[in-house]
């Protein structure tokens, strides 16, 4: 049986819909690609859950979906 997937919700201020990843690794690669952020804001996200100017442009909060 494989296992389950860890997916993650990240929240972008000023956009009410979540983007969804299915790792933390697709979700960094996201964030270095079209967020431009910089290797300290996207690792600090995944540490963290969030991060805020002046190291991103807009607030970002990045959560592991609950599984059920």
């Amino acid at each position: 049986m494989t296992p389950p997937l860890d997916w993650f919700d990240l929240r972008v201020e000023g956009d009410p819909h979540p983007r969804r990843f299915d790792s933390a690794a697709s979700a960094r690669a996201y964030l270095l690609r079209v967020e431009r952020l910089s290797e300290e804001a996207a690792d600090e996200l995944l540490i963290a859950g969030e991060v805020h100017p002046p190291l991103s442009r807009r607030s970002l909060h990045l959560q592991p979906l609950q599984s059920e």
